[in-house]
């Protein structure tokens, strides 16, 4: 590793569909992870055409206190009722263990809870975060108007993950929780070093679980693994779990696990140690009772794992993401060998299965992506260089891809020029319609940029935003978007 129960009916529904030809009703709430359990990244914002996104503006009645670092992305709760029926909660968590609920129109803090001081870097055996608390995105149960988030806590005896669950109404822990993550492990036999372990992946509420991610630490140090666990919401918090065999093969991506509603999806880091492929530099595809089948259609692994390996060149910073194009049902992912993989998600393939395969930036990847329709083909929005920009294009930064399922292809559809390292979203009028692509130059230039999703064209930059993050991603609303940087947090009106 390096840098670093869906509400019930529709609401579900969307919540967990991947890419499809849909008219798809707005974005109310902001559940997870780049809008949904795909991790499209497709924010459905009807009045957000490309003329009032030339118009975006700061939100100047929007005033919000925070004092902390930040590396997640914020959610977005209007409930049917009690706090956030109103102008809704934009939900906060930070690096010192703190989350705020703010008013979505004024910024206001509505609630705050501290859930215990964060563990500094030097209780670590290496990193770069300091110091290290809420680090990957929290996921809000709708069904229960809960939020589950995992935090590093310091403890008496050392750093420990907690796993907690949050009433949305008062911030109020819920019975239960936290879970001591290590010691419930332990009491099923399994060794979980919490020091060695960071926490950088988006949670992901599906069915009666919650599911976290795990990998080490920025440095590669000391003895960690992937990890998978799930604890059940209700009754007494049960865990299941499953892990890379192999030493490392961390699951670290910002989107951390995806979901097609029924299957949950992680990409493996490198591993160490090991001659014979043991789960990492993959895409695993899990059930949700995490009982991994071994067989190759639940996995795909680069014919040159072992080469990435030995350059730490790993699939890990990039979560799969799953949609629909030409027909075909598809997983992507991308790799810091800056190569896009395409697979059959009916089928992973195994070793050296994709579909299709190809170099699409001269370095590393590691962001998230955001999906859309382009015709009957899908595309594909991240953070980096891309190696076949069209003539024309305007610069380097952002990459679109191409993507078709029959055949199966892989294409650079445009390239733009942002300078910084933020993760890209996309809003659709409907889903498919008016396609616009959000990213922020965090670590850069530290601006918002717009463009159209079909063709490239930049319609809006912002003036610098301070204290912005590597990997920070943006949320769109039906009023607002929100991003939120160190001691900050902004909205921009349209």
């Amino acid at each position: 590793m390096k840098p670093f129960r869906a509400a019930g009916g529709f609401a579900a529904l969307l919540a967990l569909a991947p890419l499809s030809a849909r008219p798809a009703e707005p974005t109310q709430n902001v559940l997870t992870y780049h809008a949904d359990a795909a991790r499209s990244g497709n924010f459905v914002i009807p009045g957000l055409t490309d003329e009032r996104a030339r118009a975006v503006h700061p939100d100047t009645g929007f005033k919000a206190s925070i004092d902390g670092h930040i590396y997640a992305q914020p959610l977005f709760w209007r409930g049917p009722g009690g706090n956030g029926a109103g102008n809704g909660l934009l939900l906060v968590a930070i690096e010192s263990n703190n989350v705020y609920a703010l008013d979505g129109a004024s910024g206001k803090t509505v609630w705050q809870r501290a859930l215990g001081r964060p563990a500094s870097r030097g209780a670590l055996p290496c990193g770069n975060i300091d110091p290290l608390g809420i680090t990957g995105a929290p996921a809000i149960d709708a069904q229960g108007a809960a939020l589950y988030l995992d935090a590093m806590v310091q403890t008496g005896t050392g750093p420990s993950h907690q796993l907690f669950g949050l009433s949305l109404r008062d911030g109020s822990v819920l019975p239960g929780w936290p879970i001591d993550v290590a010691g419930a492990l332990r009491q099923q036999g399994l060794e979980f070093d919490a020091r060695n372990q960071n926490e950088r992946g988006a949670l992901l509420v599906m069915g009666d679980s919650v599911y976290v991610p795990y990998g080490g630490h920025y440095g590669d140090c000391a003895r960690y693994h992937g990890w998978v666990v799930g604890a059940k919401l209700a009754g007494d918090h049960a865990l299941t779990s499953w892990h890379v065999p192999a030493q490392a093969g961390g699951i670290w991506a910002p989107a951390g696990i995806s979901s097609d509603g029924t299957s949950l999806y992680v990409a493996t880091g490198n591993t160490m140690d090991t001659r014979q492929w043991a789960a990492g530099e993959a895409v695993i595809r899990l059930p949700p009772d995490l009982k991994f089948s071994g067989a190759p259609r639940d996995y795909f692994a680069p014919s040159d794992w072992r080469a990435l390996d030995d350059r730490d060149a790993d699939l890990g910073g990039v979560a799969p993401v799953e949609f629909s194009a030409g027909g075909m049902k598809l997983v992507l992912t991308l790799g810091k060998d800056g190569k896009a993989y395409l697979m059959d998600r009916g089928n992973l393939g195994g070793i050296g299965g994709a579909l299709a395969q190809a170099e699409v930036s001269p370095r590393a990847i590691r962001t998230a992506v955001a999906v859309y329709p382009l015709g009957d083909a899908a595309a594909i929005a991240f953070e980096g260089a891309g190696s076949s920009c069209p003539a024309g294009s305007a610069g380097k930064g952002l990459t679109v891809l191409k993507i078709t399922g029959k055949p199966p292809a892989i294409t650079t559809a445009w390239c733009a020029a942002v300078d910084g390292r933020g993760a890209p979203i996309v809003t659709t009028t409907d889903g498919r319609s008016d396609p616009i692509v959000w990213m922020l130059g965090a670590e850069g230039d530290d601006r918002l940029y717009a463009f159209r999703g079909d063709n490239g064209e930049k319609l809006f930059a912002s003036a610098p935003l301070k204290g912005l993050r590597h990997f920070e991603t943006l949320i769109a609303t039906p009023q607002r978007l929100y991003i939120a940087g160190d001691n900050a947090v902004y909205a921009f009106a349209f």
